[in-house]
């Protein structure tokens, strides 16, 4: 039997993480504005054919298909499809579920009329391939529209929190908070788009009512930091101090009564 290559493993490991935990119920629960709002500002119509790369549980898929849309949602963490067809189908919309590497689309050049990813694309570790590939399989004059956290917001910040507790990030992997960044999109992108809009956005979450509750859920659903809680698992000692240091990020944003704002970019542009 041949090893498996170094990628592979990679993929597989970044898989596993996304399966972790409940990440549609953080989706559903906690963002779930992101996905309309991004719809909205894409301009998506009937009959256009659609593609939402690492789509997870439809976040954006599903309001794109109420739109009248012909959607394709991507992801590269099929369980997360089971959550997202039974939401499909109590939305009363068509979608169809598509494991993909957004690195490595399995999809023809110029298939769809709009590109769209919504807190998702920036988690593949290799930003230009997925660039790419995003630019690939669209047509002349199709859409781009992206909600990515920014490096500054309040995801930015817990993922630089988390950092020195989680396991090294593979060879050359980029950290995924880049994408919020309009500079940095705009250089993955290069002369290929053009009518950029950037606009940084705050996403007002309201659910948790204490630092402690936002941290508790993120520790039971949200796959990044449960991989991080296991990295350090047999040290208790940092394990307590990650709790802390979760809880007071929180209570630096807090605006009252557990309101927090998180901070995104919403990006949209044009192929070339």
């Amino acid at each position: 039997m041949n090893k498996p290559s170094v990628n592979s493993e990679i993929k597989a490991k970044h898989r596993a993480m996304w399966a972790l935990g409940d990440y549609p119920a953080v989706a559903t629960e906690v963002v779930s504005a992101l996905g309309p709002a991004l719809v909205q500002a894409s301009g998506i119509k009937q009959g256009d054919r659609v593609l939402d790369i690492a789509a997870g549980s439809g976040n954006a898929a599903i309001p794109a298909a109420q739109a009248g849309a012909r959607v394709t949602a991507a992801d590269l963490t099929p369980e997360l499809f089971e959550q997202g067809r039974r939401l499909a189908e109590r939305a009363g919309v068509s979608v169809d579920w598509q494991e993909a590497d957004a690195e490595d689309l399995p999809f023809s050049d110029g298939s769809f009329d709009a590109a769209i990813s919504c807190v998702g694309i920036m988690f593949a570790p290799n930003h230009q391939a997925s660039a790419d590939e995003l630019v690939r399989v669209l047509r002349t004059g199709g859409t781009i529209a992206l909600s990515n956290w920014t490096p500054d917001g309040f995801i930015g910040q817990m993922f630089s929190t988390m950092k020195p507790y989680a396991p090294p990030p593979p060879p050359g992997a980029q950290p995924p908070p880049l994408w919020g960044s309009q500079q940095h999109v705009e250089n993955l992108l290069g002369e290929r788009a053009t009518d950029v809009v950037a606009r940084r956005e705050k996403l007002t979450v309201d659910r948790f009512g204490t630092a402690e509750e936002f941290r508790d859920f993120f520790k039971a659903c949200y796959g990044p930091t449960i991989n991080t809680y296991r990295n350090i698992a047999e040290d208790p000692d940092r394990v307590q101090a990650l709790d802390q240091d979760l809880v007071e990020l929180a209570r630096r944003h807090d605006l009252g009564g557990g309101t927090v704002e998180w901070e995104y970019l919403l990006f949209t542009a044009r192929k070339r």
